[in-house]
């Protein structure tokens, strides 16, 4: 009972020592990688931005105003008006809210569809994976904004519209990396001698395949949500995006504000901005996190 007492204490202390040093590699990592490491921290703080916009709100971001139109920033209204007497500052909270709900929504949806339609079309090969192929192709063959704008004019604009155009269009390019990572794979030593001892492919797939290509997996999500903020704003501005009078960083650049901008640059300057600077941070996290997840570019 002593003896099998201190194996598991020795155990103990033993996964807890491997904890600990694998927190102070990923600390020394994260170090030498600044950039990604504000590029974390500004994610974090947009993400809390979406979750309390309604706290930080200063005044009503769809009440117009006639009495303060086109008002230059001020204690009073941070970042200005706009033509119709709105705050962009408390518009520009409430947009990040839409913007960071649809960026993570279209992951969610696409990502985890990508990756398993990638893992069987890598895994099971032949037939399969030349049709799957082929309607990839199909869909890539065609201009996404094209795509885009054919989807949501179909469909009512809508959060649920937008999202779903845009997971036709993130799905293609998902499915092609996972793909690519699972060929290599599914022929390691690993793989092959799972197979050779009656292991399904389900459990292949799943409990030693899947784990193995993670890191490009976690490298598209990050650098996706970023793509579908782009390409929300971009619809957004050609008038297409999430309808009037909620405020989206897309619609915030659209509409009158566009015929204002010389005399009232703050109007665009704050959501031009606001957009510039998430597709940036997710990019350059994305980015790191490659480089941390990958043991061979962890020195470079």
């Amino acid at each position: 009972m002593a003896e099998s007492a201190a194996t598991r204490s020795g155990t103990r202390i033993s996964e807890t020592d491997r904890r600990e040093r694998w927190l102070a590699t990923q600390w020394r990592t994260w170090r030498r990688k600044p950039i990604g490491l504000a590029s974390f921290l500004f994610i974090v703080l947009l993400v809390l931005l979406a979750i309390f916009a309604p706290l930080l709100q200063t005044h009503d971001p769809v009440q117009n105003s006639l009495t303060s139109v086109l008002t230059a920033p001020s204690a009073a209204h941070w970042f200005g008006t706009d033509p119709n007497g709105r705050d962009v500052y408390s518009r520009l909270i409430a947009g990040a809210r839409i913007s960071v709900t649809i960026g993570f929504l279209a992951v969610f949806i696409s990502v985890p569809l990508g990756v398993a339609v990638g893992l069987m079309s890598g895994y099971f090969g032949g037939a399969m994976d030349f049709a799957i192929q082929r309607v990839t192709d199909a869909i890539m063959s065609i201009p996404g904004l094209i795509l885009l704008l054919a989807i949501v004019s179909v469909l009512d604009p809508s959060i649920f519209s937008i999202t779903f155009a845009m997971s036709i269009f993130i799905v293609p390019t998902t499915i092609r990396v996972v793909r690519g990572e699972v060929l290599v794979s599914k022929e390691r030593e690993y793989v092959q001698a799972a197979r050779a001892i009656g292991a399904q492919p389900v459990r292949l797939m799943t409990r030693h395949i899947l784990p193995n290509v993670m890191a490009p997996i976690l490298i598209i999500a990050s650098v996706t949500v970023g793509q579908a903020i782009l390409i929300e704003s971009a619809l957004g501005f050609l008038g297409f995006g999430v309808p009037p009078p909620d405020p989206t960083w897309g619609n915030m650049l659209s509409g009158a504000n566009r015929r204002y901008m010389a005399e009232a640059p703050w109007i665009i300057a704050a959501p031009g901005l606001a957009i510039t600077l998430t597709v940036l941070a997710f990019n350059m996290f994305g980015d790191a996190l490659r480089d941390v997840l990958d043991p061979r570019l962890r020195g470079s």
